[in-house]
């Protein structure tokens, strides 16, 4: 068994834990590699542990990804998230190439990406950034933004509205951890009682899994804990 299978099976392992000890089915939270600076040799091992939802951060490097899979008979049957900041101009290409975006934090965007996607392809699963810690670095709506842009997703077509992400600031102490998150988690469901396609939560990191998942997190994004410190020199060409 390799490192990376070992690891896939010991996240899946604390996702079930810390779900039976908040009384949540385990089977309700899903589990997002983030493979972003990762080799397609790393993925595929992922792959072959049984993982199939991918989370990229930057958007030439998951749509490579996303073509050298499409051609290689493993890559059936993976679902790949744009999970990093998206400018405008690049919004074509997450468009086009990604099942998901988990980054939308404007009109101009979310029009932008509806007018884009192909009508070949499902509509495109998108949830809305809440920039909840208040950070000025950080990308995302505020909250009281929410209820305009959500009415604007839902009237377009080639878009489905799935529900919130955030990341929000570092915090080392499970219970500031947990404060945050559960603001989001009350977001979450006013957004649920007015739209019923919203069934997703994108909340929790390696180190915060626990809080966000006993905030009723229904999707952590796991970099680290599976593939390891990533190698931030990397380039393109070294990722295949």
């Amino acid at each position: 068994m390799n490192i990376i299978e070992q690891n896939l099976q010991r996240v899946r392992q604390q996702i079930r834990m810390i779900a039976q000890d908040c009384g949540i089915d385990f089977q309700q939270i899903s589990l997002l590699a983030v493979s972003k600076n990762k080799s397609v040799t790393a993925i595929n091992l992922a792959i072959a542990a049984g993982q199939q939802a991918f989370g990229e951060n930057y958007v030439q490097e998951g749509m490579e990804k996303i073509r050298w899979f499409r051609e290689r008979p493993q890559g059936n049957g993976l679902v790949w998230h744009f999970i990093g900041p998206l400018q405008s101009n690049k919004s074509r290409l997450v468009s086009e190439h990604f099942d998901w975006c988990h980054t939308l934090n404007g009109t101009k965007l979310a029009r932008r990406l509806n007018e884009q996607r192909p009508m070949s392809l499902a509509p495109l699963n998108v949830l809305i950034q809440i920039n909840i810690s208040g950070e000025d670095s950080k990308s995302g709506i505020h909250s009281d933004q929410l209820p305009l842009l959500a009415a604007i997703v839902a009237e377009c077509p080639r878009l489905r509205l799935r529900g919130l992400m955030s990341i929000p600031a570092p915090e080392k102490d499970f219970h500031r951890q947990l404060a945050v998150f559960t603001r989001l988690a009350g977001l979450f469901e006013q957004l649920k009682r007015a739209y019923p396609s919203a069934d997703t939560l994108s909340l929790g990191m390696t180190n915060d899994m626990m809080a966000a998942i006993a905030s009723g997190s229904t999707l952590v994004r796991i970099g680290t804990a599976i593939f390891g410190a990533r190698d931030y020199v990397l380039h393109t060409s070294e990722l295949f």
